[in-house]
């Protein structure tokens, strides 16, 4: 198996030496591609000047910056157009351990999985040393990304480190992936449309002076809408696309079910609520079963959905 790092390059310089010697000592690993995001502090310059005659250094340079997802695409083409097997993302900034590429590999290695990830939640200990905010904030993407992507295995989701088997990259439609920092999140949706197997793989938390570029007004903003439209399409395509089974059905029915409960519900007990009369017993009935029905349908569709996670990776089922 050949297996390349891409290490995406923006306001790294502090770090992406370091980062580079550490990958280049794993004797596992063929190339190193450093793809420099149009990155103000030159981040490339640095890489040729510190490893001028080391043939397994790729340097590549955007003119303008694609953000994270669209660095990482450019290395993911160049490393996989030049037959690697697996390519392995590690971030510039120094919070991932090169050392724990071996256990990112190891589940595709053995056929085990086609796409793997890193997990900060596995360690309860690990957790202390994650700054509160962030703590919330990925524990509650790490629930909405479950409805959206179906992967409910799955924790923090907007986590970095990974790993790539060629198989999957090769039924992903790059053009359709956020380049920005929804990347990590869509990608998860992308893998979950061809049914790849994603695994997490615990990793410890690793925070120095370096501050997170990840906007959180902007996430707050952007990423609720991006995550609907992921599970929307999510669940017409796998449901009523790909197939039809009795998880269809029961969307189908419980979603108006549940909605004509509530709305109507709504409506009856505002306009008691004006006259001041009480709600007729039987039009209480008549809403708590359109509310109970609907809710245990989709209850019971959400647990179909978990129970039909992919298990079965592309490379026990597909051949190039």
């Amino acid at each position: 198996m050949i297996i390349d790092v891409v290490i995406p390059c923006y306001r790294v310089a502090r770090h992406i030496r370091q980062v580079v010697s550490d990958v280049l000592a794993l004797p596992y690993i063929r190339n190193v591609i450093v793809v420099d995001d149009a990155c103000p502090e030159q981040s490339s310059n640095l890489v040729r000047e510190s490893f001028p005659d080391d043939p397994r250094v790729i340097i590549l340079e955007h003119h303008d910056n694609a953000g994270v997802g669209g660095a990482l695409l450019t290395g993911y083409a160049y490393a996989f157009a030049n037959r690697a097997d697996i390519v392995v993302k590690i971030d510039g900034d120094g919070q991932m351990s090169a050392r724990l590429a071996h256990a990112l590999v190891a589940p595709i290695l053995r056929k085990e999985a086609d796409y793997t990830k890193g997990n900060r939640f596995f360690y309860p200990q690990d957790l202390l040393n994650m700054p509160r905010l962030r703590l919330i904030g990925n524990a509650a993407l790490s629930l909405v990304s479950k409805f959206s992507s179906g992967y409910w295995s799955i924790m923090d989701p907007t986590n970095g480190f990974t790993a790539l088997h060629r198989l999957a990259y090769n039924r992903l439609d790059p053009a359709s992936i956020d380049r920005r920092y929804f990347f990590e999140s869509d990608m998860l949706f992308q893998l979950g449309i061809i049914n790849a197997v994603v695994k997490d793989v615990a990793m410890p938390v690793i925070y120095g002076e370096e501050s997170s570029s990840l906007n959180i007004p902007r996430v707050l903003v952007q990423f609720p809408s991006k995550y609907l439209s992921r599970f929307f399409k999510r669940i017409g395509f796998k449901y009523y696309v790909r197939e039809f089974n009795i998880a269809s059905l029961e969307i189908l029915f419980g979603l108006p079910s549940l909605l004509t409960g509530l709305v109507f519900g709504g409506c009856v007990w505002a306009t008691h609520l004006q006259t001041n009369e009480l709600t007729p017993a039987g039009t209480v009935m008549i809403v708590g079963l359109l509310i109970l029905i609907g809710f245990q349908l989709l209850l019971s569709a959400v647990n179909y959905d978990i129970t039909h996670e992919p298990g079965t990776p592309l490379q026990q089922r597909d051949t190039e």
